[in-house]
């Protein structure tokens, strides 16, 4: 009953126009809110916001990163001798050998220091070598180690260091007594990367230097390794071979030659070339050393002057009589030169295809 007369109570308030009016709502009492903005917009908004500034925060760090990781290879590349780099000491050890060959005499006194130039094949050693050897007081005793007998173990080895460094081993490049500086020439295949602790110990003990001497461009080196092996049989200066020649001709006559390049494997043999001197420098980095490019001693001849103050020398002018040979674009020098340019655009290694050192 109640709720019969709640009903019809409501119906007169909603049908009868003179009792809606108490009713009626003034513009004072009714307020109205806006319907809120949707939030999606603005998320959206400060989401891409988000994403441009973090994008560019990245941007700036691997650039940052990327320069730096460039700056440090640069410095590796063009390692120059200079105080506490060597972490052993910062002046070439001192040495007063006792030779069972010869009497130093009024030498005895005077101290030698020991060194040995690691390197490749057709990098420039032999070049380098003798502009070494050119030092009144240097001796640089070539490759002892191409002879298969001397490093046929380590015991061996030893053996034959010792004498080199006792100033019993005699060369064309052995000077007379009162030299200041005795070394040899050490290529990697040569049975040094066979025994790279015992040798590395050695080099400790015994306090011998190192120079490393490698080849920024690796192509120009296999087309130099190419064309040498080729002339071991082919022998195009009258009959004769030679690694190292000392006039224009004999140079133009050798540079004849034009070598195919395996351009199948040929990024395969630059990376194996790479890791190979990489390795050598990670084995031997116990030792003072310093490490040149070939490249850097053609274009600025005070890399020279370091080396003797590597090793402690008076400052002398060095020359050699050796002539470069394959000079000019490789272009000139390979046979199959389309192929090769084909296979390094793009890659790493491009930039050995336009690269003259013949300045």
């Amino acid at each position: 009953m109640v709720l019969k007369d709640m009903c019809f109570f409501n119906k007169v308030l909603l049908r009868g126009p003179h009792l809606i009016k108490p009713f009626v709502l003034s513009a004072d009492i009714l307020v109205i809110k806006s319907p809120k903005k949707s939030p999606l917009l603005l998320r959206m908004s400060v989401l891409i916001f988000s994403m441009v500034c973090g994008v560019f925060i990245c941007s700036v760090c691997l650039k940052q990163i990327s320069t730096h990781a460039r700056t440090m290879l640069m410095e590796l590349q063009s390692e120059k001798p200079s105080r506490n780099r060597f972490g052993l000491t910062d002046v070439p050890l001192l040495h007063y050998p006792n030779p069972v060959s010869f009497n130093r005499s009024e030498c005895a006194g005077n101290p030698v220091r020991f060194f040995a130039i690691l390197s490749n094949q057709r990098s420039g050693s032999g070049w380098f070598e003798t502009l070494l050897n050119s030092h009144i007081n240097v001796s640089s005793n070539g490759e002892i180690f191409s002879v298969r007998e001397r490093r046929v173990n380590v015991s061996t080895i030893v053996q034959t260091l010792d004498k080199v460094y006792n100033l019993d081993w005699f060369s064309s490049a052995s000077k007379n007594e009162c030299s200041a500086a005795i070394g040899l020439k050490w290529m990697l295949n040569q049975g040094l990367m066979e025994h790279p602790k015992e040798i590395a110990d050695y080099f400790n003990r015994r306090g011998v230097s190192i120079i490393f001497l490698f080849r920024r461009n690796l192509l120009r080196r296999m087309v130099s390794v190419l064309a040498n092996s080729y002339d071991r049989y082919a022998k195009l200066l009258n009959g004769a071979h030679k690694s190292h020649v000392h006039s224009t001709e004999e140079a133009d006559t050798l540079s004849k030659y034009k070598p195919i390049i395996n351009s199948t494997s040929l990024l395969v043999d630059l990376k194996d070339m790479e890791k190979r001197m990489a390795k050598a420098l990670e084995y031997f980095s116990i030792n003072r050393h310093m490490i040149l490019y070939y490249e850097d001693l053609i274009r600025n001849r005070t890399k020279l002057k370091d080396v003797q103050d590597f090793l402690g020398l008076p400052q002398m002018e060095l020359r050699s009589r050796q002539i470069k040979i394959h000079r000019g674009p490789l272009s000139d020098h390979i046979k199959n030169w389309d192929d090769v340019n084909k296979t390094l655009h793009g890659t790493a290694y491009e930039c050995f295809l336009q690269t003259d050192y013949s300045s």
